[in-house]
């Protein structure tokens, strides 16, 4: 029998998917298969299903592009060849950039296929009935993820379901940030009653209740519904199937990626599934395209002691192994000195080992998003045992907390999430709610390792209130729809 790590890398054809009309939501057929001669039985809706899966191996999607956003963040700067990325970190970029644009198409492709997903699976007969909710539930949550991500980096965007397929209505305004967040909590919601707790082994990888119990505790912390990120939250930390992994280098192996920590992780096999995450963070000279490099800033809030340090962070002077030898890390690898090191993994023969599973969701997470919330509600201490869960784990001789604020919070964030696109989206959660100034932050200059501003990228940059809370709508988007998507305010 196929195991799932082996099925997700057998390439679907978007026809599958494809349903008839002329705007942005169009994806162009290929191949033979069509909705009319296909859907027929179990393996038909198990492949379907894949083939929703195999768009996060995108490389404008979570193979790489989600994580240039978080070049925002005082955390890394870009890196690499693609110049045009300076405007998102400089906060300069506008409809047309590049960036800003080519993940729209991914992000509704998702949709596409969920929709097409939802009207078919219902029909077929020969499935068994616990599969065929599992399917149901794997295309609610993907449809969630996909708005989800609309939502953190446009705001407001078009809403389009299963009965706007049905209807052949594409071509939609955009809708309200709030009505985006009504229409993911109730695929969530439905999402976590349809899937299983957890998976065999063949099936490891796949969406849990857990996946959907804990992006329902992100969407309810951005939704300033604390009380319900709380009960959300507390399903995932209560539950031993989503238990914190034993090490925190278990999430950055390849022998150990899928533990019972890992929520979501984009599902790749070497030699077949192809994710460019891991060869977007790898140094130039080993293999890699040197994209993501943490800062100074960053890499000064790890505490002494820390074995998070050694495991998230190449710096100089670190011994390496890339297989073929054991390299030692120079500063001149990258603009800051630094390299993520917690997304890089080699064959003992050389070459980048393409196993590494991308990180989309960790329980660790879930556990310091509730940990916030019972902060914000209750005042500090109120987080003290979610915090000292993560900090155990992490190194039983780091110093316990007692009597936690925000200020420890936001700290363990940053260190047990670093390079993990998590960082901008938390300053902007916290610049809304008042806890910070991220005005402020942005002002200050990105350091190398040494103590000097970033040559490319670390220039102090202004961060405009409300209008870079958002990007802007694709203008090419804009264009296609004839005008009736309108653009976000001050773009």
């Amino acid at each position: 029998m196929q195991t799932f790590r082996h099925i997700i890398i057998s390439a679907l054809c978007a026809a599958l998917f494809s349903i008839s009309c002329k705007n942005v939501l169009d994806v162009k057929p290929q191949g033979n298969y069509t909705t009319g001669n296909y859907w027929r039985n179990q393996n038909d809706a198990l492949d379907g299903i894949t083939g929703i899966y195999n768009v996060l191996l995108e490389e404008d999607y979570t193979g790489f592009n989600e994580f240039v956003f978080d070049n925002c963040s005082d955390d890394q700067v870009r890196g690499g060849d693609h110049d045009y990325d300076d405007a998102i970190e400089a906060f300069t970029y506008d409809a047309s950039s590049y960036s800003v644009r080519v993940g729209w198409r991914w992000k509704y492709e998702t949709i596409n296929r969920a929709n097409t997903a939802l009207i078919y699976i219902p029909k077929i007969t020969d499935i068994d009935p616990a599969i065929k909710n599992r399917c149901l539930g794997e295309a609610r949550f993907f449809r969630a993820f996909a708005y989800w991500r609309l939502l953190l980096i446009y705001g407001d965007v078009p809403l389009i379901t299963e009965d706007d397929v049905q209807k052949s209505i594409y071509n939609k305004p955009k809708v309200g940030a709030d009505q985006v967040r009504q229409q993911i909590e109730s695929d969530l919601i439905a999402a976590a009653d349809l899937l299983p707790e957890s998976y065999s082994n063949a099936d490891k990888g796949r969406v849990s209740k857990g996946t959907a119990w804990g992006l329902l505790c992100k969407l309810y912390m951005e939704w300033k519904k604390l009380d319900k990120a709380i009960e959300y939250g507390n399903k995932v930390i209560s539950n031993p199937n989503y238990a914190l992994a034993p090490n925190y280098q278990d999430n950055f192996s390849v022998a150990t990626g899928n533990n019972s920590e890992m929520l979501l992780a984009v599902q790749t096999v070497d030699g077949n599934g192809y994710s460019d995450f891991i060869t977007y963070h790898a140094p130039r000279k080993w293999n890699g395209w040197s994209f993501f490099y943490p800062t100074k800033s960053l890499v000064d809030e790890f505490e002494s002691g820390d074995p998070r340090k050694d495991i998230c962070i190449m710096k100089p002077g670190d011994k390496i192994d890339i297989g073929t030898e054991i390299a030692t890390y120079t500063a001149d690898l990258s603009w800051t000195g630094f390299h993520y090191r917690k997304f890089c993994s080699w064959k003992p023969g050389g070459g980048l080992n393409y196993s590494l599973k991308t990180p989309l969701m960790r329980s660790a997470d879930i556990y310091l998003l509730v940990a916030e919330a019972k902060i914000r509600l209750n005042g500090a201490g109120a987080g003290d045992a979610e915090i000292q869960a993560i900090r155990k784990r992490a190194s039983a001789t780091l110093p316990p907390v007692n009597g936690a604020g925000m200020k420890v919070l936001m700290h363990e964030r940053r260190v047990e999430l670093c390079g993990e696109n998590e960082r901008q989206q938390d300053l902007l959660r916290w610049d809304k709610a008042g806890l910070i100034d991220i005005t402020a932050i942005n002002k200050q200059p990105k350091l190398t390792y040494d103590g000097q501003i970033i040559t490319k990228g670390g220039a102090a940059r202004t961060f405009i209130k409300p209008k870079h809370y958002y990007f802007p709508l694709p203008q090419q988007e804009i264009d296609k729809s004839k005008g009736v998507l309108k653009q976000n305010p001050d773009y």
